[in-house]
């Protein structure tokens, strides 16, 4: 029996050993995967035990995805090592509390209000990417810009339409200049505020000459490096999955916000995302929405383009829930420019 014991204790051991080793080994290969640094010793421990805290929730989670009870699967991407708290602080920055602003400061211009196209048969799946109506996926950084990359995107894809030219647009220009229309650059805003913007300035710069930074600064845009301009926006109606579909199914490209605040979005892999405790008024977070379908499993999706990187997500997108009773909010606050 004491010898019995005894093995069952080295065999403990041992495999606590091991598990130790292979998160030892994960974060090492995270580290140099994502390039990460940290200013201490003390801070890369507090970081290291995050990870670790993650890393358990991804493999339970993913257990649950391979015997078919969650439809998304999860992974240690590079927001890997951060609470949520702080994540949500960080990179959400749509703002529906500016609300009213443009009124304030005595802007009374409104969007046009969405009309769905009549005896139009929509087609069963869109993906604006094969038509090259969309720009690679672009990374905000530590910056709650999110607003700012959902505006250019949806400008972008109107500029196309119209013109045949994908051009990608400054996010920068509207993160330092479009301040008194009631965005808050690194710290939040709204879509259309930006749509306004690029309307009563008469363009907006392109990446090229107007690089991003992730931070705040003074503004520099030049007209002679105008990229795309708008004659305004339109709103869809609020809730509206059907005009959502219709939209993005004859428009183009459409910006919208979404609940992004829990930490199955953070750590999302690949799959239909269906969180149960999604709001669909709660909204945080400003997106661009470029397809929708479904998948060989019959889940009906809707595609959208984050600005996460390509190494979040599914190179960057997320496929979230479609015809579930407006699933985190998608089709809440969608609106798209007018060039």
């Amino acid at each position: 029996m004491k010898v019995f014991l005894l093995l069952a204790a080295v065999l403990a051991v041992a495999q606590a050993v091991s598990f130790f080793d292979l998160v030892g080994e994960q974060w090492t290969s995270f580290k140099l995967s994502h390039s990460k640094k940290y200013e201490s010793k003390t801070e890369e421990k507090f970081r290291m035990k995050i990870f670790m805290e993650n890393s358990h929730k991804v493999a339970k989670h993913n257990q649950m995805y391979d015997m078919g009870m969650v439809s998304y699967k999860l992974s240690l991407n590079k927001w890997a090592d951060m609470l949520h708290h702080e994540f949500v602080h960080t990179v959400n920055g749509y703002n529906r509390s500016t609300n009213g602003l443009l009124k304030n400061k005595g802007f009374n211009e409104k969007g046009a209000t969405y009309i769905s196209p009549a005896h139009i048969t929509l087609p069963k799946e869109v993906d604006w990417r094969d038509d090259g109506a969309v720009t690679e996926v672009k990374d905000q950084g530590h910056c709650g810009s999110c607003w700012a990359f959902s505006s250019t995107g949806a400008l972008e894809g109107q500029h196309f339409r119209k013109t045949g030219k994908l051009v990608s647009l400054s996010e920068q220009n509207l993160i330092d200049c479009s301040g008194r229309y009631g965005n808050n650059g690194c710290n939040g805003g709204l879509m259309d505020y930006a749509f306004q913007y690029v309307k009563d300035n008469k363009g907006i710069d392109t990446e090229n000459s107007y690089p991003y930074d992730a931070e705040d600064e003074s503004c520099r845009y030049n007209p002679k490096n105008s990229g795309a301009t708008d004659r305004g926006y339109v709103d869809i109606e609020s809730g509206s999955e059907e005009k959502l579909l219709a939209a993005l199914a004859t428009v183009g490209p459409i910006s919208v916000a979404i609940d992004a605040s829990h930490e199955s979005f953070q750590l999302y892999s690949e799959g239909v995302y269906f969180e149960p405790s999604c709001s669909s008024e709660n909204l945080d977070h400003g997106v661009l929405l470029v397809g929708y379908g479904t998948d060989d499993k019959g889940q009906d999706y809707w595609l959208v383009k984050n600005s996460w990187g390509n190494t979040w997500g599914d190179k960057g997108y997320v496929k979230m829930a479609r015809n579930k009773d407006n699933h985190c909010g998608i089709a809440t606050a969608s609106s798209y420019p007018l060039v």
